[in-house]
């Protein structure tokens, strides 16, 4: 059963997804508010929404950090001037400062011992690694949301065509009611109870418009409130695919996809190099020096070195923290491959409850309600039923008709969820 054919996107917006507003308002006004598929709600929030792009700032922070775990140590100028007669000042002569003063310049470096650097580089790379990952997977979650509300703004449009179409029909009922009361067929209670009813008619079509808002407007804050105009629209309709692929397919391949497992399995190797930069740190590292002197009319060089003796501080408590951070990312990457086929269980057994409702639904009772409120309205406006009986096959109908299409979004989400879950739009 078709519930309402939407137009697609005009050809324009294709062409201007990057920007809806490059759209001329002439062209829009002409052909109507602009239309979004789903995919393009998608490819819009993954280029414009303000959550994302914040997040994908860790990387580039996170490549910052790369550059300073590479750096050398920075050499160090030392100099002095000692036995200067600054309380004898008639003293202070060229002859004194050659033999007597003494003045010192020299060069310091820290050599660093156990690849040190190496190590802090090859750490800051596998922490960029899992960042890349992690925000791989906060656009898995923004897809998720984008999808839903894209399918709850298709209900809100679905369930406000289904309340104008029957509203205008009921309307049409309330006209033939007044026509049989004129002519004394019923009585003034029932025109009264007819008219009563179109009430809730008028605020069932009332309330799917606030829905339909409402849902656009959350969808657009997630596309980024200035890549779309105010005016919009989703194109499309609540739609049935079914699916055919096996629990244990599906299991596989989010396995194989999902970005937040990925950041766990990640997450090992990078407890991995804190640990071995941990054990590097523990290396004492050298001092080494070089000072040019002038004193007694003399000029000569020195070479000094130090190193800390490792007595005390060997870095054990680092060490020892880093190994058991090894621990602890593997029991959370464990934890996250169990989630992640928990999650896709429970998604694909959500997707077949819907798609058993929906076969329900599909094996008759649409046909029935539909029916039922035909003859009963054919049979009111002749006079052959009364009005309690019209009136309920109508809420009969309407309320069949409304479950239907909730039961369509509810498989619709149940759909979203399963791609989630798997970490894949392309379900095997």
């Amino acid at each position: 059963m078709r519930i309402r054919h939407l137009q697609f996107a005009i050809p324009i917006f294709a062409v201007c997804l990057a920007g809806v507003a490059c759209v001329p308002s002439a062209l829009a006004q002409a052909q109507g508010p602009v239309k979004i598929t789903l995919d393009d709600a998608v490819q819009m929030a993954l280029a414009h929404n303000h959550t994302l792009l914040a997040a994908r700032t860790t990387v580039q922070q996170s490549e910052a950090a790369e550059t300073s775990a590479n750096v050398r140590p920075n050499p160090v100028l030392v100099g002095d001037a000692q036995f200067l007669p600054i309380f004898n000042a008639n003293q202070f002569d060229s002859t004194y400062l050659d033999n007597s003063a003494q003045f010192d310049l020299g060069v310091s470096y820290l050599f660093e011992r156990g690849k040190k650097r190496q190590h802090r580089l090859e750490a800051a790379k596998d922490q960029t690694t899992v960042t890349r990952s992690q925000v791989a997977d906060n656009e898995r979650s923004l897809t998720f949301q984008v999808a839903s509300i894209f399918t709850n703004a298709q209900l809100a449009e679905s369930a406000l065509d289904l309340a104008e179409q029957n509203l205008k029909s009921f309307q049409n009922t309330v006209d033939v009611s007044r026509e049989r009361y004129r002519a004394g067929d019923i009585s003034q209670d029932n025109l009264i109870k007819i008219k009563l009813q179109l009430l809730q008619f008028q605020s069932d079509a009332s309330q799917a418009r606030l829905a339909r808002v409402q849902a656009l407007s959350d969808l657009r804050q997630l596309l980024g409130r200035e890549s779309v105009p105010l005016d919009y629209d989703v194109a499309g309709q609540l739609d049935y695919q079914p699916l055919t692929a096996k629990v244990e397919d599906l299991q596989a391949k989010a396995l194989a996809t999902r970005p937040d497992l990925r950041a766990a399995q990640q997450g090992v190797t990078a407890a991995n190099s804190q640990y071995a930069l941990a054990k590097a740190d523990g290396k004492r590292d050298i001092t080494g020096q070089i000072n040019y002197t002038h004193v007694a009319a003399l000029s000569t060089t020195s070479l000094f070195g130090s190193i800390q003796l490792p007595i005390f501080d060997r870095n054990q408590g680092e060490i020892a923290r880093t190994r058991y951070a090894i621990t602890q990312a593997q029991e959370q990457e464990k934890a996250a491959s169990d989630q992640v086929l928990t999650d896709v269980e429970d998604a694909y057994e959500a997707l077949r409850s819907s798609d058993q409702v929906i076969q329900l639904y599909r094996s008759g009772y649409l046909d029935e309600a539909q029916q039922d409120r035909d003859i009963s309205e054919y049979a009111y406006k002749r006079g052959a039923a009364s009005l309690l009986d019209f009136l309920d096959a109508e809420r009969s109908y309407r309320a069949t008709q409304l479950a239907y299409r909730q039961a369509l979004a509810s498989y619709g989400l149940a759909l979203e969820q399963l791609r989630e879950a798997v970490g894949t739009r392309s379900l095997p």
